[in-house]
């Protein structure tokens, strides 16, 4: 195994400055793209998608559970499959307590193609409380490009899709697929790739700060069994 060089701590210090440079390059870097991100166009979601879940049939409008963001993780679990993906499995067990996401207004779910049934059992095994929800019986996988058809069968990939409600109105904003999940679970991260962001005031563009009244700024932070929805 190779590694890393043994050097004196005033050595390292020098070292570790050079790099903190380079690293909030890349943070007001990211801030950059991630305002050009909330600045991208949207579309209306037409198609009337049923689910099931654990409180029976479902719209995407139900998803939201009446707030104004909705971001669904495609989780890969194929109706013929007897367990799901291993490594969406590993990305679900980073996501942290959703009341910190919810206090943003934002809604977290995940979304299989496996018949709910199948879904019950693996999610009391992995001992998730996530809302998750079976695509069985609509094309929504396949609208959202995350179940593609290839030699003629249905093939499976990763994917996280970002929606916003106005009113009884569904809109998509924003989706990534696999190397795009890389470094996401945070609530940060997550709200990160939503059209109204962490709703600060730095943020860009400006304007989607207040517009949900909830908590925002590091200073507005509760325990999650602090916060009043």
């Amino acid at each position: 195994m190779s590694l890393p060089e043994i050097v004196s701590r005033e050595e390292w210090h020098a070292a570790r400055e050079e790099l903190l440079v380079k690293e909030k390059v890349v943070t007001r870097a990211r801030d950059a793209l991630n305002a050009e991100r909330r600045r991208l166009p949207m579309v209306e979601i037409t198609e009337e998608y049923v689910f099931d879940g654990g409180d029976g049939k479902a719209s995407l409008l139900d998803l939201f559970d009446a707030r104004h963001q909705l971001v669904v993780y495609h989780f890969m679990f194929a109706p013929e499959w007897e367990a799901g993906c291993r490594s969406c499995s590993a990305f679900l067990d980073q996501i942290g307590h959703l009341a910190h996401l919810k206090a943003r207004g934002t809604s977290f779910a995940v979304v299989s193609r496996a018949p709910f049934p199948r879904i019950l059992p693996f999610k009391a095994r992995m001992g998730w409380a996530l809302p998750w929800y079976s695509s069985y019986d609509n094309g929504f996988n396949q609208d959202f490009g995350v179940t593609d058809e290839q030699s003629g069968q249905l093939v499976e990939r990763p994917g996280l899709s970002c929606f916003l409600r106005d009113g009884d109105r569904v809109f998509h904003t924003y989706s990534t697929h696999e190397r795009g999940l890389d470094g996401l679970g945070s609530t940060t991260s997550l709200l990160d790739l939503t059209a109204l962001g962490r709703q600060e005031e730095w943020e860009e563009p400006k304007g989607r700060a207040s517009d949900l009244g909830a908590p925002a700024g590091s200073d507005r932070i509760r325990y999650h069994d602090e916060y009043e929805f």
